[in-house]
């Protein structure tokens, strides 16, 4: 199919293809596409079966082709009826609801009617935005707005309290690379103490499931977020006692989402470049934001507790071949039109991403496209380290915040911009704030709203709130911040 003499598209007069195979493989709909770029044609998609069944657009409705149908896999097997029956006339809850993926949980959740949906997020705009989507697609569905800050612990036992949500999907965080190697202290404050708070409000007010939207970058981490990240899943295992059950999912990149390179990439191209890419050999697994959101709506349904679900992602992509085919499908060539530049790796940026650190570290589930990781010994009890975050951060200490996620995750390797001694053997030596804080006789773990972390199993009878005021005396020895610490009182418990 070229312009050549006694070609079909010369022969006919051609001058547009429709594609009626909107679910084909990426590689076919490459194939196509290449064929009439090459023929100097247009061609367009009819939209794909989940775009009908959404509402999103009308079975007449052509559309230009899309980056991720070039990437798109065979469809997501989904066992409806078990997510259907999980979700189904419950409460529901989700953190970062205004978000990439928060947003696209909150639209699936609702099509399986729960009897409850809350959209928790500090994000006015966005919730607002979400809000009146969803009211107009779901009119029969309770649905609660709530403009909220998952480091407000007072606040989250409020809206615990008042909706009793049953379960919850804690999608919000901080996920930029470059923002969080800027901004240490706040990506541990957001991700890792903001998890506890969810976590603590989850078990103090009946929570069933509990689920951890993460990242692949959480493996063998050399970003503060990857790390922090890890640190989230770390407080969830160490909280798993056969009461709320505790799962994370990891998954790559998802395309279109807030931050990510394609939305990067199309304003590049509408500028008219040059398309910045870090490294020509630079690779990322890539996935939709509905087939993330759809697995992991089914990895919930596996969890008995503790585990970390990692979503299948096919074939890492070069993000060079990622720019390339969106300069040409938004009919320029690259290089000759549209100029690519290597810019270098950033800050805590890898050249690849991994999914798990060992393969013989995970196992299958009946889902073809969700594996588990093998469980290798307990996680730490959090109030054995939660401390000395807390202590980090009131004291505005980046350095010691590096030095204790290096000491959590030992496969940690912070970047020689945040100034702190990569060996391993050094990773647990206090910096001089931390250890003139470590010389009081006792310092103060305030879990507000929540009460103390403690090894006491989450039943009903024996599940108390503390009110904000409540502070539980953490016995540290002196000058000996690194050791384990021991809750001297622990009559509350969460």
């Amino acid at each position: 199919m070229s312009r050549g003499g006694g070609t079909p598209a010369v022969a006919h007069d051609v001058t547009e293809v429709l594609v009626a195979m909107p679910s084909a493989p990426g590689a076919v709909l490459r194939r196509v596409v290449q064929h009439c770029r090459d023929a100097g044609v247009r061609s367009r998609v009819l939209p794909t079966l989940s775009e009908l069944v959404e509402g999103r657009v009308m079975y007449t409705q052509m559309r230009e082709v899309r980056v991720d149908d070039l990437l798109a896999r065979e469809p997501v097997r989904l066992d409806v009826p078990r997510v259907r029956t999980f979700v189904a006339g419950t409460r529901v809850l989700v953190t970062g609801a205004a978000g990439s993926i928060g947003s696209e949980l909150c639209r699936q959740i609702a099509g399986y009617e729960p009897e409850r949906l809350v959209l928790y997020d500090r994000h006015e705009n966005g919730i607002y935005a979400l809000e009146m989507e969803l009211r107009a697609r779901f009119p029969e569905l309770s649905l609660e707005a709530v403009l909220g800050d998952v480091l407000l612990p007072d606040q989250l036992a409020s809206v615990f309290a008042a909706h009793r949500p049953e379960l919850v999907f804690h999608a919000a965080a901080y996920k930029h690379v470059p923002l969080a190697e800027a901004n240490v202290l706040e990506a541990v404050r957001n991700n890792v103490v903001g998890t506890r708070n969810v976590a603590a409000a989850a078990l103090g007010h009946g929570v069933r499931e509990f689920v951890l939207v993460s990242t692949d970058k959480a493996v063998r981490p050399t970003s503060v977020m990857g790390v922090t990240k890890r640190v989230a899943e770390l407080v969830l295992q160490g909280l798993q006692n056969g009461g709320c059950r505790f799962v994370a999912v990891r998954f790559g990149n998802v395309l279109g989402s807030s931050g990510s390179v394609v939305p990067l990439f199309r304003d590049q191209i509408a500028r008219g470049g040059p398309v910045t890419v870090t490294h020509p050999e630079v690779t990322r697994y890539f996935m939709t934001i509905p087939e993330a959101v759809q697995l992991i709506l089914q990895a919930a349904t596996l969890g008995a507790g503790g585990e970390i679900f990692v979503l299948e992602m096919g074939e890492p992509v070069r993000i060079v071949d990622l720019a390339r085919n969106m300069i040409r499908l938004s009919g320029f060539e690259p290089d000759d039109d549209i100029a690519i530049v290597f810019t270098g790796l950033r800050p805590g940026e890898k050249m690849t991403e991994e999914l798990v650190a060992e393969e013989k570290a995970i196992a299958t589930t009946y889902h073809d496209r969700i594996n588990v990781l093998r469980r290798n010994g307990a996680a730490p009890r959090p109030e054995t380290w939660l401390p000395e975050v807390e202590r980090c951060l009131a004291g505005a200490d980046a350095r010691a915040a590096i030095r204790l996620l290096r000491r959590l995750v030992p496969g940690y390797r912070p970047g020689p911009h945040h100034g702190v001694d990569d060996d391993p053997a050094r990773a647990g030596e206090p910096s001089a704030p931390r250890a003139a804080a470590a010389s009081a006789a006792h310092t103060a773990l305030l879990v507000p709203g929540a009460g103390a972390l403690q090894g006491k199993k989450n039943e009903p009878g024996n599940v108390t709130v503390a009110p904000p005021s409540a502070c539980h005396s953490i016995s540290t020895p002196q000058g000996s911040a690194e050791q384990p610490l021991a809750i001297k009182q622990s009559n509350v418990a969460v």
